[in-house]
């Protein structure tokens, strides 16, 4: 079955609007675009490849970044074989928050709605 660009949309914006009702961090498209390709893209990953990657500036991902390591959703570590890199790892709070916005986009897409205790069982 093939989504057109106005049903994408509808889909995404049940997911975004499921995500606001509930007590989780509320990301800037930015920073969701930064913890996706952190998460689905092959690490590993550095502010100056996210930036390139995402064709922002670094200080913007540094910003993203900031505020996602304070959600526990990233981590940023020197990079022991270039102290100049630092690299923005994975964490598990992050990879649970990204699974149940996943859950979120798939609720959506199936019509139903997706309850948080669903997200228990």
């Amino acid at each position: 079955m093939a989504v057109d660009s106005i049903q994408a949309l509808s889909i995404w914006r049940k997911a975004l609007v499921e995500s606001v009702r509930r007590d989780t961090p509320d990301l800037t498209a930015r920073q969701l675009a930064v913890l996706l390709t952190v998460y689905i893209e092959n690490p590993p990953h550095t502010v100056r490849g996210l930036a390139a990657t995402l064709n922002v500036s670094k200080p913007a991902i540094t910003r993203a970044l900031d505020r996602l390591g304070e959600y526990g959703f990233v981590r940023r570590k020197a990079d022991e074989s270039d102290r100049r890199s630092v690299l923005v790892q994975r964490t598990v709070k992050g990879s649970v928050f990204l699974t149940e916005f996943g859950d979120l986009v798939v609720g959506a897409s199936r019509g139903t709605r997706f309850e948080q205790s669903d997200a228990a069982d």
